[in-house]
């Protein structure tokens, strides 16, 4: 919890930041702000990650300093774990044999953490970042502002998702008063995107289905489109929640083969379906209007499993 979390960083000297494979805004952008924020009470941290940071976070402050690794290959006094629903999501080796903390805003969360600081009630980690620089008595600075911002404003789709709360709008509002430039964050998050991302988009669109009752969409992204497309992991950021935009979606089903019968699936919802207790029927977890699990096997088998238990949670509400 938040004190413990307080406690440790007042009596401890020595950090490590890291976040889930395949990192996001809110991933990158709280553990950055974290990062700056252990600075200014002069810690020594540094912030690690097995992935490459995407193109749309590469201009926050810090981002060119995160380490890439395979391994820790050093001991902290402690290593923050940012949004990862369980202790293999960083895949990083050796996490097990450190004192981590696990900070997180996902009910379905594994509390794997020496500590575990669980807040579902916040929009992103990087709310849950900004109340423990004020419960510690830190100063918000401009490096910590725009990465907060940034992680506030990709979790909640740009302050649209139903996550978005009373308290999300005030932490955005005392952010920008320092300093960050709203139309600056999200020139960088929605309108620099290599070419890749629309090949790929192109591609995965082309393959988009629906059921009966035209409630629940679904589509595909192959190995093959990822390749054909030069695109890199990072760039369908977003491409789940395309079909939410039509009125009568209510849910949408994203699988993306990572490797031969081996997907990662998507869940999106609106009007009130609860797609965390379908992804925990598949082994994941995650938000009510945002989940995931992995799946393996026959892809029509696979998806038709997921999308059926979807189309049945929608006409059974």
């Amino acid at each position: 919890m938040l004190s413990q979390v307080v406690e440790l960083i007042e009596n401890k000297q020595n950090f490590a930041i890291t976040t889930h494979a395949r990192p996001d805004g809110d991933g990158i952008g709280s553990s950055l702000g974290l990062c700056w924020l252990l600075r200014s009470l002069s810690k020594t941290v540094e912030v690690i990650a097995s992935d490459g940071i995407p193109v749309s976070y590469r201009q926050l402050p810090g981002a060119d300093e995160i380490r890439k690794v395979s391994e820790i290959d050093k001991k902290y006094d402690a290593v923050f774990v940012i949004e990862c629903s369980d202790a293999a999501r960083p895949h990083i080796k050796n996490l097990e044999n450190q004192f981590v903390v696990n900070i997180d805003h996902h009910a379905t969360c594994q509390h794997f953490g020496s500590i575990n600081w669980i807040d579902a009630t916040a929009s992103a980690v990087g709310e849950m970042i900004y109340n423990l620089c004020k419960a510690i008595g830190g100063r918000i600075t401009k490096e910590i502002a725009e990465c907060l911002y940034m992680a506030l404003v990709t979790d909640t789709g740009s302050f649209h998702f139903p996550n978005t709360t009373d308290r999300t709008l005030k932490v955005a509002s005392e952010l920008v008063k320092v300093g960050v430039k709203p139309a600056k964050i999200s020139e960088a998050v929605y309108n620099s995107y290599p070419w890749s991302r629309i090949e790929l988009m192109r591609q995965v669109l082309a393959t988009v289905k629906r059921s009966e009752s035209g409630k629940v969409a679904w589509m595909r992204q192959t190995l093959d489109m990822k390749k054909s497309s030069g695109a890199v992991d990072g760039d369908n950021n977003g491409f789940v929640n395309i079909p939410l935009a039509a009125k009568e979606v209510e849910a949408v089903v994203y699988m993306r083969e990572v490797e031969p019968n081996f997907y990662r699936v998507s869940l999106r919802s609106k009007d009130g379906l609860n797609v965390a207790r379908i992804a925990e029927q598949f082994g994941g977890g995650g938000h009510k209007n945002a989940a995931g699990c992995r799946l393996e096997g026959d892809w029509n088998k696979a998806e038709s499993k997921i999308v059926s238990a979807v189309v049945e949670a929608i006409e059974s509400k």
